[in-house]
């Protein structure tokens, strides 16, 4: 009990709380959007591409601390949020017309390489390349999405609870990953995720509007 009351002991039920709240957080941080989208049966100001960077980005990340073993409470956010942007994917692709065989034999293509890396079929190794690229293609994805609405000046189509959950799950893992690994690469991504979350929300509350009849 003297162990679990000390400073030590205090930060980790700190960073465990965190954790839980981040990870019921992300139960829910893209279903705003998905169901926006699916309202207005429209994907204006959201970017397709910056959609799909940040699926291989959440898809890396999580792999990779799979693979090296990670406390699960430190990346279970992860599984949800890729199902979750599974499904946002899909629903764009519906209302911008772009769902045919190409998207289809992609998805194939990316849960061929998905099982590759969760089975060992595919050396882990080669994740060790790829994880230094998601703070860049995560970044970029955000930033892309940040042009969208900027381009567009128009955030109809984006939910400003999701990327303000965003924000702030992004921000509480740089806490939970100083204590647990300490990983540099891991907190140089959430560092710059959570500036450019935030300069999403913040643009899209500037540009949203009522919709147009």
């Amino acid at each position: 009990m003297t162990d679990l009351l000390d400073d030590r002991g205090i930060l980790y039920i700190i960073a465990d709380l965190l954790s839980i709240v981040t990870i019921a957080s992300c139960l829910i941080s893209k279903v705003p959007q998905i169901r926006t989208v699916q309202t207005l049966k429209s994907a204006t100001g959201l970017s397709i591409n910056g959609l799909l960077m940040e699926l291989c980005s959440y898809t890396v990340t999580m792999l990779y601390n799979f693979t090296n073993g990670y406390a699960f409470l430190s990346y279970m956010e992860y599984p949800i949020l890729l199902i979750q942007e599974y499904v946002l994917v899909y629903v764009v692709l519906k209302y911008e017309n772009l769902l045919g065989k190409r998207a289809f034999i992609w998805a194939g293509v990316y849960a061929g390489v998905f099982f590759g890396f969760a089975s060992g079929i595919i050396p882990s190794s080669l994740l060790m390349m790829l994880v230094p690229l998601t703070t860049p293609v995560g970044a970029t994805s955000k930033v892309m999405q940040l042009v969208a609405i900027l381009k567009s000046k128009n955030s109809q189509s984006v939910s400003l609870i999701t990327w303000g959950i965003s924000a702030f799950t992004n921000s509480t893992r740089i806490y939970t990953i100083l204590l647990d690994s300490a990983d540099r690469m891991l907190l140089a991504n959430f560092g710059i995720s959570t500036v450019l979350s935030t300069s999403v929300f913040l643009a899209a509350w500037y540009y949203k509007k009522p919709k147009q009849e």
